[in-house]
């Protein structure tokens, strides 16, 4: 029969009487924890902000091989008989839901810094427009075809220079009016700049576009369009959809992030669960007669180790509850990186989800597992005599 335990009660009294002691212990955890649900805030920021970018109803057509857009490529013929497919939406004007799109990368100055960094570029059209619905102008206006006039991502008007409403970028040869910025919902469009699909070619001498985006009218057809897409000897090209498309340009990224955030997590809390395990010996030295009381009382070894065992759970429980509690205040930040795959600036936002909530405080619980263990071991194993006679 499991012995009688001693009351929760009792314990976290025990905590509240050493406060000092405990907010220390406590606040070296907290930090771990901090930095280990960054980490996995960062990443989950990274790849929410790429998926979002896409939508399920819409299908990305790129070169075979191409791991993004900027190495891909494909002529004007295969970009007209992907609009030959059958059961492509239409955009209720008489046409289809197609846009073909040049994509570069550019470099402009940071506002802050004034360090340059990638910037992805992209020709598009209405059409394109009406292919993402969660864009919406916030200032100015919509590029009108056929001119030198562009359009940015809030994230790229706010961080680059020349990129604001009615300022003036010069590349390609050309001087660029911005006439709109537009909010993408925190995607990775936020991050881009966008022209005249035909524009950029002529400006960027280029002759195939990037990408061919297009809505069917079933999404449940896209299997046997993939099909005869992929199956059509004049093509060499792949079609997938530009939820999937997102998803994998935020794989190699968030891993490294979360490889290089874990590491850092475990290295440091080495620290902390020594610093915990020093804390619960010193409070096992300085209760050595309260213990031996206890065990004179009649509990048995094993509620003096549970006891001590649930103190040092409660204060990591406290050091995780902490950090966690400072992490969340990163989702008011935000930050930008270089995507791997694109070699451009992402924008994105810290998230918090309950998941990545659990597994901070399961690592902190972990922590004060591991170094209460041995302390309460050490406590348990102490004779009912020897307490008493140092008591």
């Amino acid at each position: 029969m499991w012995p009688e335990l001693l009351p929760f009660s009792y314990i976290a009294r025990n905590l509240w009487v050493r406060r000092v002691t405990t907010m220390l212990t406590a606040g070296g955890m907290a930090l771990v924890v901090y930095v280990f649900a960054t980490v996995l805030m960062m990443g989950e920021g990274i790849r929410a902000t790429l998926v979002a970018t896409g939508r399920p109803d819409n299908v990305m057509v790129l070169r075979k091989g191409a791991g993004a857009e900027i190495n891909s490529s494909i002529s004007r013929g295969q970009a007209a008989i992907i609009e030959s497919l059958p059961g492509l939406a239409n955009n209720g004007q008489g046409g289809k839901l197609v846009s073909r799109e040049p994509v570069v990368l550019n470099t402009l100055p940071k506002r802050a810094s004034g360090k340059p960094s990638n910037i992805t570029v992209r020709g598009t059209s209405a059409t394109g427009l009406a292919l993402r619905p969660q864009v919406r102008f916030i200032k100015g206006r919509m590029f009108r075809p056929g001119t030198s006039e562009i359009v940015a991502g809030q994230s790229v008007a706010r961080g680059f220079v020349g990129a604001g409403l009615g300022e003036t970028l010069k590349f390609a040869g050309r001087e660029w009016l911005v006439v709109g910025v537009f909010d993408a919902n925190r995607s990775g469009f936020d991050s881009e700049i966008w022209g005249d699909s035909e524009q950029m070619m002529q400006a960027f001498r280029r002759s195939n576009y990037s990408s061919v985006i297009f809505r069917l009218n079933d999404p449940g057809t896209f299997e046997p369009t993939r099909a005869a897409l992929e199956d059509d000897p004049r093509l060499t090209l792949e079609a997938k959809p530009e939820v999937q498309f997102y998803a994998e340009q935020s794989e190699l990224l968030s891993t490294f992030i979360r490889l290089l955030g874990l590491s850092l997590s475990i290295i440091f809390s080495i620290g902390a669960i020594v610093g915990a395990m020093i804390t619960m010996f010193a409070t096992v030295a300085a209760r050595v007669g309260e213990i031996g009381t206890l065990r004179a009382l009649g509990f048995r070894r094993n509620a003096v180790l549970m006891s001590f065992l649930t103190e040092s759970l409660l204060l990591s429980l406290v050091g995780g509850v902490m950090g966690l509690g400072a992490a969340s205040l990163m989702q008011a930040v935000n930050i930008s990186t270089v995507n791997f795959k694109t070699f451009s600036e992402l924008a994105f936002q810290f998230r918090l989800t309950p998941m990545i909530a659990l597994q901070s405080l399961l690592f902190a619980l972990a922590m004060g597992l591991l170094g209460g263990f041995i302390p309460a071991w050490r406590a348990a194993r102490l004779k009912i005599v020897d307490c008493l006679r140092e008591a």
